[in-house]
């Protein structure tokens, strides 16, 4: 029978692969790639695999979806082991549960390799809980981007939650989400964060109120891949900095012995 692996390949740093991730990519025949997927992950690849960028984002031209199905499944039915890398978990935004029912449907095996989401690890990379008993009873992962034919997310309901909103792909639309989350009742004091290329050697925060948020994120000159953290633990961000250190040299090596 065909398969194919959707693989999350986590925020960005290589080194957060889990074993299975990087086991899984160092056997496949092919690899097709989100845009996010660092160069470091896909050198995991065994010698002479085909890797094809498939990648998506928001405001650039992007391999229309459909095309990433039917090459899959066209590779998957020359029984290559075809390996779908995807950044972050492949069912948090990640399409992966479209690609999977859309594999199954034409009778394929699928396997699901879960990887750390960026909500999660971003937030965590600048010392930001997401859950803390003193501050928060929960968390809520939303995206800031509605997909073609969704409506809007109810900003005031989500504003009424009492959880930690962490929200993917909102950067460029951060000014009618602080507006639309202050009229829904948040008070323009709430804490709030954004990362920028968390995990990575580039990765850059801010650490600010809801209100000023999207001043901030415009005098910083903050871009994306970022993710917003909106809520209490936001305080609890560490100080600002403008880059991580540098990536270390060593670590593709030790990456490949892992996998192996």
């Amino acid at each position: 029978m065909p398969k194919v692996s959707l693989v999350g390949a986590g925020p960005g740093a290589a080194d957060l692969l889990t074993l299975r991730a990087a086991r899984t990519i160092a056997a496949a025949d092919v690899l097709l790639a989100d845009a996010l997927v660092a160069d470091e992950v896909l050198a995991l690849g065994r010698p002479g695999v085909r890797i094809l960028r498939v990648g998506k984002r928001g405001g650039m031209r992007s391999t229309p979806q459909d095309f990433i199905h039917r090459a899959m499944a066209r590779y998957a039915r020359l029984g290559l082991k075809v390996v779908r890398v995807k950044g972050g978990d492949p069912f948090v935004f990640g399409r992966g549960g479209e690609e999977q029912a859309y594999l199954e449907a034409l009778g394929m095996e699928v396997e699901v390799v879960p990887g750390l989401t960026a909500g999660l690890t971003a937030a965590a990379a600048v010392g930001i809980p997401v859950t803390h008993r003193a501050y928060t009873h929960g968390v809520t992962l939303i995206t800031g981007t509605a997909g073609d034919g969704c409506s809007e997310p109810d900003w005031a309901a989500l504003a009424k939650s009492g959880t930690t909103l962490v929200i993917y792909m909102g950067l460029n639309r951060v000014l009618n989400i602080s507006a639309r989350l202050i009229a829904g009742g948040l008070r323009p004091e709430t804490p709030a964060a954004a990362i920028a290329s968390g995990t990575l050697p580039g990765q850059r925060h801010i650490k600010t109120t809801l209100a000023e948020l999207p001043a901030r994120v415009q005098a910083e000159g903050l871009g994306s891949p970022a993710i917003i953290v909106v809520g209490a633990v936001a305080a609890l961000a560490l100080p600002e900095t403008r880059a991580l250190a540098d990536a270390r040299p060593e670590l593709g090596a030790a990456l490949r012995v892992l996998a192996a």
